[in-house]
């Protein structure tokens, strides 16, 4: 392998360190280390709070960087990625506390304290989000109102506070800076007006970098850490995820959807410009920022955690057959099998975001919509992905629509693309052919940044994407075929 960079990869259940590189144009990838994300409720008073435990994140971030070294002495940069929205509050450079997970119930209040100040429609003109209940500017709402956001003067999200503790430095990369709500939606800057009217300090998040920007060297002391003696740079990459992964989606055209698929599924395609229209903030589109400027206009539906979660409950404490451990190959086979029709519910109902039991709830949506609720654990998988691969249909033809954009291949990538059975099923309801792959998308932009800036790969999104469609062989699923 040539120079390498390291990716540091952190999703909502689980966090990785890979090794990248360019070898005769082909991107070879090695993970070192891989790790469990693991969120902790802790007591609140008269509630439990939902949390997630960044500083073991860290540490495992640190063990798995200390591999990387050992491992490869010539290591040119490190990048890292999250999930969106959430946040660490510090006051002179300390966390106060341990930040809360997205899918912590505590955000409603904080909603309607928004709405009363600025109108949804209005919102939506100054920053172009999608509404969701745990955008960041609803959960900075509820800490307003919960008298928590006052002692603080920095907040930093998830992979912006990691380069922190690596560096020493306090930025705010873009991509996941325009999924906050206090960006402006045409251009990459604080909309200081709206942190005004919200009672947001103007100078609560640090200044917007650009995915390829250095952040700084690694501290010394992390560098002894870490077990090297020479600067080490830290890389502003995608650091929203889902913007790494559409940066490394293969498609050597302007006619594709995009489906990054995994805890979520962000459906939806790339533009120049964001899309602002009335019909699209009723659609419930978002325009999120992109590497190099693209906006990633799409909509978030929920992915494989309706079936995660099932199988939590299937298998976890009190679980229905204890004695029969879910198998997620073997409940997939038997959901390809199923010939019974199953129902196909609403897959964003807001019902389906916290954690609980999602077969229960699937079977009290389809009471009250007079649908026959799924019988056995292979019917409500089947209905899980039959209802994905639905919502996924009508997004599709709704962005088609709205951006005017004519599409006729959807690319898949991330773990979502393994999932035979959903990838099918997409190809069969969108009535377009299906590009399954590459599964570590998020990865692979991470990485592919992080070689640009460091001058070892080519320049262009567009060149960056030839070197991914040249190292990986996308799985096809044509409409009616199967793969």
């Amino acid at each position: 392998m040539t120079r390498t960079v390291a990716a540091v990869d952190l999703g909502a259940t689980s966090g990785r360190v890979i090794l990248g590189g360019l070898e005769d144009g082909r991107l070879r990838l090695r993970h070192v280390a891989r790790f469990p994300n693991q969120p902790v409720r802790l007591h609140e008073g008269d509630r439990s709070g939902l949390h997630w435990n960044t500083t073991e994140l860290y540490r495992r971030v640190i063990e798995g960087l200390a591999r990387a070294v050992r491992e490869e002495d010539d290591v040119a940069s490190i990048g890292v990625d999250s999930w969106a929205v959430d946040y660490a509050l510090l006051r002179e450079g300390r966390m106060l506390g341990a930040p809360y997970h997205y899918r912590d119930e505590r955000t409603a209040e904080g909603v309607r304290a928004v709405h009363r100040q600025v109108p949804p429609a209005e919102l939506y003109a100054r920053n172009g989000l999608q509404h969701l209940p745990f955008n960041t500017v609803f959960q900075l709402a509820a800490d307003r109102a919960a008298g928590t956001l006052e002692p603080a003067d920095r907040a930093l999200l998830v992979p912006d506070l990691i380069a922190y503790w690596l560096t020493g430095q306090q930025v705010t990369e873009a991509t996941n800076a325009s999924t906050t709500g206090l960006l402006g939606a045409h251009a990459w800057q604080w909309d200081v007006e709206l942190m005004r009217r919200l009672g947001v300090p103007t100078g609560l998040f640090p200044s917007v970098v650009v995915p390829g920007s250095r952040i700084g060297a690694l501290l010394p002391a992390v560098a002894g850490e870490v077990g090297t003696a020479r600067e080490l740079p830290v890389t502003a990459v995608g650091s929203h995820d889902t913007a790494s992964a559409v940066a490394a989606v293969p498609t050597t055209g302007d006619d594709a959807a995009f489906i990054s698929s995994g805890t979520w599924s962000l459906v939806g395609v790339e533009l120049e410009r964001p899309v602002l229209t009335e019909e699209s903030r009723a659609a419930n589109f978002t325009n999120e920022g992109g590497v190099d400027g693209r906006v990633r206009y799409l909509k978030n539906v929920s992915g494989l955690w309706l079936l995660s979660e099932s199988m939590r409950t299937w298998d976890g404490p009190g679980g229905t057959d204890p004695q029969r451990s879910s198998d997620l190959s073997v409940l997939l086979a038997e959901a390809a099998a199923v010939t019974r029709p199953v129902p196909v519910f609403d897959a964003t109902d807001e019902r389906f975001t916290p954690p609980g039991d999602m077969p229960a709830r699937i079977t009290a949506w389809c009471r009250e919509h007079d649908l026959e609720p799924p019988r056995t654990r292979a019917e409500v998988v089947r209905s899980i992905l039959e209802s994905l691969a639905a919502a996924y249909a009508t997004t599709i033809e709704q962005a088609e629509q709205l951006s005017g954009k004519r599409i006729r291949t959807v690319h898949i990538v991330g773990g979502g693309s393994q999932n035979a059975l959903l990838c099918r099923l997409t190809a069969d309801r969108t009535g377009r052919t299906v590009l399954a792959g590459p599964v570590e998308a998020t990865a692979i932009g991470n990485v592919l940044v992080q070689l640009r800036a460091a001058g070892i790969a080519p320049g262009s999104l567009e060149a960056l994407r030839r070197i991914v469609a040249t190292t990986v062989q996308p799985v096809r699923y044509v409409p009616g075929v199967g793969p």
